[in-house]
């Protein structure tokens, strides 16, 4: 009945599409086809998400729950189309200016924006870079280049422009004004996924804390329509010429209720503190050490996490797929306890309303007594990885605690790509989160950084103690134990943490032996 009523044949269909691909901006076009080269490609077939490792990801089907549907338009080509009309996504074209570096390092920059967003909900139809000395102060990209950018989106459809840095507002409001359609920047490229992504009570009020930080000097008005009260004694007083003024405007009122409301969020973070304060003195009361695994965005953090501890925390090839911090416990193959802490992944640029913003969350970095740094092995420039995130752990006063540099994914790794990265740090280790590769390597090298309890005792433990000798096989290092008729004679090695429990049982080497 409905191909009755709206007949597709075969060579309207072939019209169509060459008429549309008429249409196209010529020029060069960085993304073109295909999936941004921050995302890993997806495997031929399986589902590269459902491994064992992996765990339950109880979080994965609330993420899925509403999803985009890429290749639909809401423009009509025919009018007998209309019951065919569906939603589609946000048609993006990225523009971006480079001062220094090479134009490998721009494009690299470029497509790692190309990720975010996708990652977002966008698609993004092309990329275009300009080399200047300084961005233009007006607009960015200067006259000429805007209105390049301006025939480039009315040629292709796009809804959307995206900067490859953080704009000023007047600088938006130019290019805007030139391009006609809506224009953002890398910023908010990232707090949009932060908004998405976030599912903790602290995550939500850290992500809205940076997002009004962020708005706060973007304000816009529109003149005098913005004033809602009037000032003076306006009105039946009748105090005179002279005495009326504009009042509080719109936007000025704007401006106090996000004072308002960031002052709200910041109390409430700082109410969530002592819960996890507490919670990480009750690791140092007990001495459990404590590993941070940190790295850059899609590089593979969640996957190493679910690998060693099977924490089922969610993993996705997107980025940011997790914010909130996961602490799974683990042990050494002697015995020993320790905490592995999945923090927020980094990217470059990072604002810094988000570093400010997650500094509880990153302080899981800096009470670390070792940082699990993961690298993306197959990434086309892995040496800003490296720079990026060891930036940030600077920012946190983390760069004294012991750094092991992990290249994950080298199961996509060639041999020759090996020798660079051994070049770039030669004690790195490389693993595969998926395949398992090296995790026993990585084991190793934790416990061997993990501090060790150093103080050595003599104990003779009554039997009816027996906390205390699983507090010594928990929290130190058993070197012997032997069962007498008075108690558990046990010779360990203690932390100064623990050591005032065993004061009393203490005895000498003569009477253990």
């Amino acid at each position: 009945m409905i191909d009755s009523i709206v007949p597709h044949d075969d060579d309207d269909v072939v019209a169509r599409v060459l008429a549309s691909a008429e249409t196209r901006a010529a020029g060069y076009s960085l993304f073109r086809s295909g999936t941004a080269q921050a995302l890993q490609a997806e495997p031929a077939s399986g589902d590269q998400h459902r491994n064992d490792f992996d765990g339950e990801q109880t979080q994965r089907e609330d993420r899925n729950a509403l999803r985009r549907v890429g290749g639909l338009s809401t423009e009509l080509q025919d009018v007998t189309e209309v019951e065919y009309r569906q939603l589609r996504l946000e048609n993006v074209v990225l523009v971006g200016v480079y001062t220094h570096g090479t134009v490998d390092d721009a494009e690299n920059s470029m497509r790692e924006l190309a990720a975010l967003a996708e990652t977002a909900g966008a698609t993004v139809l092309d990329g275009l870079l300009q080399r200047r000395a300084t961005p233009d102060p007006s607009t960015y990209l200067g006259k000429g280049k805007a209105e390049e950018v301006a025939s480039l989106v009315k040629a292709m459809g796009a809804d959307t422009v995206i900067a490859d840095t953080e704009l000023a507002p007047s600088q938006r409001r130019a290019l805007e004004d030139v391009v006609k359609v809506k224009v953002i920047d890398r910023t908010a490229v990232i707090l949009d996924i932060f908004s998405q992504h976030a599912t903790s009570r602290e995550g939500k009020a850290q992500v809205e804390l940076a997002q009004l930080a962020y708005l706060l000097p973007r304000l816009r008005g529109w003149g005098d329509s913005m004033s809602r009260q009037a000032g003076g004694q306006v009105g039946g007083a009748g105090a005179g010429m002279g005495s009326r003024g504009p009042g509080e405007t719109k936007i000025e009122l704007d401006r106090r209720r996000i004072h308002t409301r960031m002052s709200r969020l910041r109390k409430q973070m700082i109410e969530m503190k002592p819960a996890r304060i507490a919670k990480r003195a009750n690791r140092k009361r007990n001495a459990v050490p404590s590993v941070a695994i940190v790295g850059y965005t899609n590089a593979g953090k969640s996957s190493l996490l679910n690998r060693i501890t099977r924490a089922g925390v969610l993993v996705e090839n997107s980025l940011f797929a997790t914010l909130d911090a996961t602490v799974r416990k683990s042990t050494t193959e002697d015995g020993r306890l320790y905490t592995l802490t999945d923090t927020v992944g980094f990217v470059r640029n990072l604002p810094h309303q988000l570093v400010e913003a997650f500094r509880s969350t990153l302080e899981e970095v800096a009470d670390a007594d070792v940082i699990v740094h993961v690298v993306d092995g197959s990434h086309p420039d892995p040496v800003s990885q490296l720079s990026t995130v060891r930036d940030v752990i600077s920012e946190v006063g983390a760069r004294h605690i012991p750094e092991l540099v992990v290249f994950n994914k080298s199961d996509l790794i060639s041999d020759d790509d090996r020798l660079v990265l051994r070049g770039l740090e030669p004690r790195a280790t490389f693993v595969s989160a998926r395949s398992g590769e090296g995790i026993d390597t990585v084991l190793a090298a934790i416990s061997a950084l993990l501090p060790t309890p150093q103080i050595e005792l003599n104990l003779l433990i009554p039997y009816e103690r027996g906390d205390l000798v699983a507090v010594l096989h928990d929290q130190g290092r058993v070197v012997s134990t032997e069962y007498v008729e008075a108690g558990t004679l046990v010779t360990a090695f203690v932390t100064p943490e623990i050591e005032p429990q065993f004061t009393a049982f203490v005895v000498t080497p003569a009477i253990t032996g």
